[in-house]
């Protein structure tokens, strides 16, 4: 909500720019998605590796 409040913002100032930022948008989300799903992937491997070593503690009951 707040994005779109800020880019109706900038309609009423500069529409030029707000219609390029309409257009340009969609392509960059679609640049920055494999880096979002490359972040996930580390993200899940590291909690994997994490949750290995803390098994043994967890079986124990030691918090």
């Amino acid at each position: 909500m707040l994005t779109f409040l800020l880019w109706l913002i900038l309609f009423i100032i500069c529409w030029p720019i707000a219609i390029l930022a309409l257009f340009l948008y969609p392509i960059v989300w679609l640049l920055l998605l494999p880096f979002r799903l490359l972040g996930f992937a580390i993200n899940f491997s590291f909690d994997l590796v994490k949750n290995i070593f803390l098994l043994p503690f967890r079986i124990l009951g030691v918090r």
